[in-house]
Formats: structure tokens, sequence, C-alpha cells
């Protein structure tokens, strides 16, 4: 059972890590197909990803109730850098928004209620967990550069 329970681990990292999209933001359709994929889990990770206009299509119906042209070309124009890196070793990594972040490990009994602690870095604020503070996506994006640093 234990064996078992070790290959689901490892098999869920592994399709995280293989996954062929990534959302940057936390709503339906905001989600990037990712090209390329180099030095992940490494001091080093990237990954290249860029926009689709079906799923800016699928964010403007399902999110803004919008079924127009203007709507999916105003989103494909969504200011993203369409490469997030890691260091791995250290924790720092940035997201498709441009943002500097510090992943900090396991959530030790901090005020926030979150798993793991995250520190925007440009801000000095820890996301506390809240979809405002977008740190599901946030986790996500990291886990999808440094996939053995997120158990």
């Amino acid at each position: 059972m234990r064996h078992l329970l070790v290959f689901l681990a490892a098999l869920i990292l592994a399709t995280a890590a293989q996954a062929r999209t990534i959302y940057y933001g936390n709503k339906v359709g905001m989600e990037l197909t990712i090209v390329k994929r180099s030095g992940i889990g490494s001091e080093h990770a990237s990954i290249l990803a860029k926009h689709d206009r079906h799923k800016a299509g699928v964010y403007c119906r399902e999110y803004g109730h919008d079924f127009s042209k203007e709507c999916i070309d105003a989103e494909m124009k969504s200011p993203l850098h369409f490469e997030i890196t890691a260091n791995c070793k250290t924790g720092k990594f940035t997201t498709f928004y441009g943002a500097n972040m510090l992943f900090q490990g396991r959530n030790k009994g901090t005020e926030v209620t979150t798993d793991y602690l995250i520190t925007s870095i440009d801000d000095n604020v820890v996301l506390d967990g809240s979809g405002a503070s977008s740190y599901d996506v946030t986790l996500d994006q990291f886990k999808a550069l440094c996939p053995n640093r997120v158990r």
C-alpha cells in the first residue's frame, strides 16, 4: 500500500509538470498553452507559453459573458510575460504577470492559513490564500517549474 501511495504521488507530480496548459489567472479561460520547458526542477527552470484565441474566447464567454471579437482581442493583448522562471534551490520565481515571488516551503503555523508560504518580493507581502492574492495560480506556476519542492 505504501508503495502505491508513493507511486501515485510521483504520478501526480509528473502529470502537473507535464501539463500542456497552465493558468495565469484564477478565472475560467485564463490559461496559456505551454510551448517549451527547460531545466524543470533546477536552478534555471523555465516555461515558455503562448496565448490562445480559443481560451481567450472561453474567458470572455464564461467569465465576462461577452461574445464579441473585441473582448477576445483585448484578452489576447493582456500584459503578460510569456516566460516564467525559477531557481528551485532558492525558491525565487517569476509569474506570468512579471511578479517576483519567493516560495518558502511548508507553512509551519503562521497567521496565514495556506499549506505553503509564498511571498511577493516586489510588495513584501505573504500571499494569504484568497482568490484576490492568486495563491492557487501562483503555487501551480511554481509547482510546474519546481515539482519536487511541492509535495
